[in-house]
């Protein structure tokens, strides 16, 4: 009599405080395999996990499917009885050629386990859920970018024409509404930053980094530069490939950039030539001042040359022997 063999069957279940997420990640790692084709073994069906196995191979391979979190349990094969009056009764009657290979009971099964996951996700720029690449990422913000500069430029139109009216209330209303609206274009931006590092595999809870002195300044280009997963995650399938419309917005940002460093160049320049000016003004003035103080030098010595020889007559008269009357 030959030993009763056993199969591990799976049909969806987890232990009691496993999260679904944790339980594909595990069983990936055990299984060597990706996330989406660990995800139709989820379907909900009884899938056969290992197959033709003894009772001692059984146990040990349950319970490292148990360390993973899901709920596999053991049961025993179909043992096989060969009976020779249904060998005869179903033999061929002539010398055909069968085509199709006969079934086995051991042979692993090649059903399709699951649904079929699709190949990219489908994409969702007004959400937290899903994934997006680099360009797509540096895309959706130049557009949001061009947006936001739009409204900015009508808003800043509207409040002129307010601050000309003395209107209070208008004031009050236009900044009510300029709030707003700024506040839903940063909250679609955090989306987008979100959906960008799902697509690395990080918790979009990292996006709170940015409000992190000092780490923030330098943790947007780390959203930017590192790669995403070419394959499915926990946050689902990879982005779609990126449309032309997607790669010339991105492409602006070299152009903005450079408008930006052009205008920071001239801006410099022209902060350097007002200082020039500014300095030769004052050097120019202050030559003048030493000029008429030079100038005005030999005039006071001319003045006081006069006085001068007064002073010499006078002193010479007192000088001069007092005549005796007597003796004339």
């Amino acid at each position: 009599m030959s030993e009763n063999r056993f199969k591990i069957v799976f049909d969806g279940a987890l232990l009691p405080g496993v999260d679904a997420t944790t339980a594909k990640l595990n069983l990936a790692e055990l299984f060597k395999s990706d996330v989406a084709a660990i995800e139709r073994l989820f379907s909900g069906r009884t899938v056969a996990l290992k197959r033709d196995l003894s009772q001692l191979d059984a146990q040990s391979y349950l319970q490292a499917l148990t360390k993973t979190g899901i709920d596999a349990r053991i049961e025993a094969e179909p043992s096989i009885e060969l009976n020779l009056s249904d060998v005869h009764e179903h033999a061929p009657t002539s010398y055909q050629t069968v085509t199709a290979d006969p079934e086995s009971p051991y042979a692993p099964p090649r059903a399709t386990v699951g649904e079929a996951l699709p190949a990219f996700a489908t994409l969702k720029p007004f959400s937290f859920v899903g994934r997006i690449g680099r360009l797509r990422f540096l895309g959706w913000t130049m557009a949001l970018t061009l947006v936001t500069l739009a409204v900015g430029s009508v808003l800043a139109i509207f409040g002129l024409a307010l601050i000309s009216t003395d209107s209070t209330a208008g004031l009050i209303l236009g900044g009510l509404v300029a709030f707003i609206l700024f506040v839903a274009l940063g909250f679609v931006s955090i989306q987008f930053s979100v959906q960008r590092l799902h697509d690395i595999g990080w918790s979009g809870w990292l996006w709170l980094l940015n409000l992190v002195p000092f780490v923030g300044s330098f943790f947007p280009f780390v959203i930017m530069v590192v790669p995403g997963n070419a394959t499915a995650n926990q946050y689902g399938a990879p982005p779609p490939p990126n449309s032309t419309a997607v790669k010339v917005l991105a492409s602006l940002w070299v152009a903005f950039i450079a408008i930006i460093l052009i205008g920071a160049l001239a801006g410099g320049i022209t902060a350097i030539q007002e200082e020039y000016e500014s300095a030769a003004e004052t050097s120019y003035d202050s030559g003048a001042v030493t000029t008429d103080e030079v100038e005005v030098e030999p005039a006071a010595q001319a003045e006081q040359a006069p006085n001068a020889a007064d002073d010499a007559a006078d002193a010479a008269e007192e000088a001069q022997p007092t005549v005796d009357s007597a003796k004339e």
